[in-house]
């Protein structure tokens, strides 16, 4: 694929985007209802009110109450604190049960874009049956990964060719028998999720060497992986790992 067509499909995607955007008016707030959706099917809301100092963008406490109604509890320092790596990465904050983002004209569409992978991520860190809320998907990759003595950046942030921020779980510095290896954990491996990983990656790759690859770790421990989830990723050029086949991983991550 040439960098024309890599280039064309992101105007599409960014086309789409713009296209499946609807608004609505409340009072002094604008309700912006977007195409990505939660676990429950439907669409994700932000909402956007007028500041002095430019706008704020916030879910309206949505992500947690919705978790907290599925009976899971942020009452651990582990659990505030892997909301918060997610948050700080992405410049969103945690007011009450609020996610929040302060933003001006100029920088809307980069808030806007964090404050939904805010809203994604954090909903896949915690789409588990109760009774495995206690073991983080993320958690359990970091673990492994340090079992072995990977050497490993945690919790970084790329800015793509189009002037956006993506944030990766974690990456694996080049060797003289491997490239960077950049690595995103997908605990919930829905089109959605999968989707975000592919035009993060797209935009991002094109700023990185250029024989860096990414790895899209997929959690299969409680759902199989769908044949379209690897064609996708592979038509990206992104490997996907199933997590319970991680250790035939293990030679190219140590490398």
């Amino acid at each position: 694929m040439s960098a024309l067509d890599c280039y064309q499909l992101v105007n599409l995607y960014a086309d789409w985007l713009k296209e499946r955007v609807k608004l609505k008016t409340i009072g002094d707030v604008c309700e912006l209802t977007t195409p990505f959706i939660d676990r429950h099917n439907d669409y994700l809301q932000i909402y956007v009110k007028a500041t002095p100092s430019g706008m704020l963008l916030t879910d309206d406490g949505y992500t947690i109450r919705d978790l907290e109604m599925s009976g899971l509890e942020f009452n651990t320092d582990r659990r505030r604190n892997e909301i918060k790596s997610v948050l700080n990465g992405l410049g969103v904050t945690l007011h009450g049960d609020s996610l929040e983002v302060e933003a001006r004209p100029e920088n809307f569409a980069q808030k806007k874009h964090n404050l939904l992978q805010a809203m994604l991520a954090i909903n896949d860190l915690f789409v588990l049956a109760p009774q495995k809320v206690a073991s983080f998907f993320k958690e359990d990759v970091e673990k492994y990964l340090s079992l072995y003595d990977i050497r490993f950046t945690k919790d970084i942030n790329f800015i793509g060719k189009s002037g956006f921020n993506h944030h990766f779980d974690f990456v694996i510095p080049p060797s003289k028998k491997e490239p960077e290896r950049v690595l995103r954990t997908i605990n919930n491996p829905t089109k959605n999720n999968v989707s975000a990983m592919i035009f993060s990656w797209d935009d991002a790759r094109k700023v990185r060497s250029e024989n860096a690859i990414a790895i899209a770790v997929l959690n299969d421990q409680d759902r199989e992986i769908t044949p379209d989830t690897i064609h996708a990723l592979k038509a990206y050029e992104i490997e996907p790992m199933a997590w319970s086949k991680r250790d035939k991983y293990i030679e190219r991550l140590v490398a």
